[in-house]
């Protein structure tokens, strides 16, 4: 990643909150979107400079990564959500420093995010990931299984179901954009605690805006392209 300056990062999120403003009045939206920064191999004092600039959600998809950086950060920073594939062994490292875990992939997953926020006596944010365009090579839940594990984890004492996040096929974004906010609005019917949509990312944040989207999450549109 090429290293940008205060100016440019600046700049960045200029743009990108002009592009969500217009979005949103392009759908006739009266609410807001909750902009992500997605940290990967963002050094903390760029990460800082978004922060500075009003952006208080991080989001984190290495825990290593994440447990080297997290004491550098402004302590303006107000929400970390976790956003990458998250191994059930290394879950015990992330309870109590994230607000959200936002990739749950599986019930197995549940189980042992479950089991550590027991330890620790913490209740546990958490979004279902949905494999929405149904590709063999993601994780997640298929669209058709989303229901059945809402129910299951409404049985954890330790968990609350908030919402839902996926990260679709590229060549069907729209599509799966609608469907994930169908979706999410069947949950809200019988889950009251139901209030986040996280879809979008850099390439297509504008149009999950358009579909409904509550929160959006930015690396390269914020701090440029990585190198890897």
């Amino acid at each position: 990643m090429t290293q940008r300056s205060k100016e440019e990062v600046q700049t960045a999120l200029r743009t990108v909150r002009e592009n969500v403003s217009r979005a949103l009045e392009e759908s006739g939206r009266s609410d807001t979107v909750k902009l992500m920064a997605v940290t990967k191999t963002v050094p903390p004092e760029i990460v800082n400079y978004a922060v500075a600039e009003g952006v208080t959600l991080l989001g984190e998809n290495r825990v290593q990564e994440f447990l080297e950086k997290e004491a550098q950060y402004s302590p303006d920073v107000s929400e970390i959500h976790f956003i990458g594939h998250l191994q059930t062994n290394k879950v015990k490292y992330i309870i109590g420093k994230v607000n959200c875990i936002e990739s749950v992939d599986s019930m197995r997953l549940c189980e042992e995010i479950e089991r550590q926020a027991s330890i620790h006596d913490r209740i546990m944010d958490i979004l279902l990931e949905v494999n929405i365009s149904n590709e063999p090579s993601k994780s997640g839940f298929l669209k058709e299984e989303v229901c059945e594990a809402a129910q299951a984890v409404s049985a954890f004492r330790h968990l609350r179901l908030k919402g839902l996040m996926c990260i679709p096929a590229k060549e069907e974004s729209h599509d799966a954009f609608v469907q994930m906010k169908q979706l999410f609005e069947e949950l809200k019917k019988t889950n009251p605690e139901i209030d986040t949509l996280s879809m979008g990312m850099s390439g297509d944040y504008e149009e999950a805006v358009r579909c409904g989207a509550t929160v959006i999450r930015l690396g390269s549109a914020i701090f440029g392209k990585r190198n890897i």
